[in-house]
């Protein structure tokens, strides 16, 4: 069939004696030459390329031919079907007695829309996925390609794009564990690809606090202890007994993170993994928060930090360093000093020459200071003590000046602005353990040593 063709015409042949495909043709040529004027004549259309070939297909039975004749043709629908037409004035075929009838003219446009429709419908059921993602899906698929597509490279090491200016990093096997890291956001480990543990890795570890992060097996073991003979290792976490850093999820991620100890801590001998697993959290160590109080009295047991994973995560992103540092004096919660007061039996630390009573002295809760600073919208600053008790008060702009010079060192600072990363940065070095302010800022490294609270966020618990 002619490619540019419009139309199809079929027509039945039937014939009292047997003839061929060449009796066909030759009558239809013959018969209606001349029929039809020289503009519809069949030779000179099928010449321009107008009418295509005479297909004919016949059979001869008991004397008889009977078959099927089909012609393209690229003329219009009036000339089509007078070319049709002419087709029936054809009474012989060879030297027989013929009767040629039209059974149908076929729009092969018409054909090609119908496979068209079959096709996109099979296309629409079969190409597209149907599954749509939502806003939440969408963000974190591409964060994940953007934290994959940070990987970076330290001395031809893999590593995240933060190790070279961070002043922490986390050492780990393989370029696999640096992905499954960046993953999760933190951008400061590097590699050692193997037990024979880098030159550059070994130097970078000197001037850096380093964690070693390494999976469950004996192979992690033996490249702690190749890297602590080489290079300088603070603290040392593991992956869950037979189990890679490439494999963890993000809860897994965090709490193995959270629960390494330092290095001095380690036996020389034995069982290393085991050691960490035991040692990790416990007392005397660097360690996180306890995940929840073992008792009910606050001023005894430091309380879980509500927002800890969301802590560790952006630590352990920039620093790599997870670590409070527990003493043998207690540290208050903000949680329990936002509702204590006197006449409620406030659970203030006290001091070695403090009794009962004079901790009943305390006039003012937390919650109280809180109100009088942020929500009576003060623009000042508070640094409290341990026991509540204030040790200085100034103008919200000056905060910064006062806290890197204020002696005694505060516990808490309120203060009727926005606790900004600058501010955080302070109250860690100088060893405030709780900023309270009118909002949070954003904080691209935040110390885990210092918990922030926004004045809405204390008031509501209290």
């Amino acid at each position: 069939m002619d490619d540019t063709a419009k139309y199809l015409i079929h027509a039945s042949i039937s014939a009292d004696g047997v003839v061929e495909r060449s009796d066909v043709v030759g009558a239809v040529f013959g018969q209606t030459e001349g029929l039809l004027g020289d503009e519809l004549d069949l030779r000179d259309l099928q010449q321009s390329s107008k009418v295509g070939r005479i297909d004919v297909q016949i059979d001869s039975e008991n004397g008889h031919s009977f078959g099927q004749m089909t012609i393209a043709s690229s003329l219009d629908k009036v000339e089509t079907a007078i070319l049709a037409a002419s087709l029936e004035t054809l009474t012989r075929v060879g030297p027989c007695q013929a009767v040629i009838e039209v059974t149908s003219i076929e729009d092969v446009r018409e054909a090609k829309r119908r496979k068209v429709v079959e096709r996109a419908k099979e296309l629409l059921a079969e190409s597209f996925d149907d599954t749509v993602m939502s806003s939440t899906e969408i963000l974190e698929e591409v964060k994940e390609s953007v934290r994959v597509e940070d990987i970076s490279e330290y001395h031809g090491l893999p590593a995240g794009p933060r190790v070279t200016d961070s002043d922490a990093i986390i050492v780990v096997e393989g370029r696999a564990d640096v992905l499954r890291l960046l993953r999760f956001g933190i951008k400061n480990a590097v590699a050692v690809e193997g037990t024979n543990v880098p030159e550059p890795v070994a130097s970078l570890t000197q001037d850096r606090t380093v964690t070693a992060f390494l999976d469950g097996d004996r192979g992690g073991e033996l490249i702690l202890r190749e890297l602590a003979q080489v290079g300088d290792v603070d603290y040392v976490a593991f992956a869950p007994d037979g189990q890679s850093v490439e494999d963890l999820d993000r809860g897994d991620m965090l709490r193995a993170l959270r629960n390494k100890i330092a290095f001095s801590a380690l036996p020389d001998d034995g069982d290393i993994r085991a050691a960490v697993a035991a040692a990790g959290g416990s007392a005397g160590i660097h360690g996180p928060r306890p995940e929840s109080p073992t008792t009910d009295d606050a001023s005894t047991t430091p309380t879980a930090d509500a927002s800890s994973d969301a802590a560790t995560e952006s630590e352990s992103s920039n620093s790599g360093t997870i670590t409070v540092e527990t003493t043998s004096e207690p540290t208050p919660d903000p949680e329990a000093l936002a509702g204590a007061t006197a006449d409620e039996n406030a659970t203030e630390p006290l001091e070695p020459d403090d009794t009962p009573d004079e901790q009943l002295a305390a006039t003012k809760s937390l919650a109280d200071h809180v109100r009088e600073v942020i929500r009576d919208e003060s623009g000042r600053a508070r640094f409290l003590d341990g026991k509540l008790d204030l040790i200085e008060e100034v103008d919200a702009e000056d905060v910064y000046d006062t806290l890197e010079a204020i002696e005694p060192v505060p516990l808490l600072v309120v203060v009727d602005d926005e606790a900004s990363q600058k501010l955080v940065d302070i109250a860690a070095q100088r060893g405030v353990e709780h900023v309270v302010g009118r909002s949070a800022g954003e904080f691209v490294k935040k110390p885990v040593s210092v918990r922030v609270r926004t004045a809405d966020q204390l008031l509501t618990e209290s």
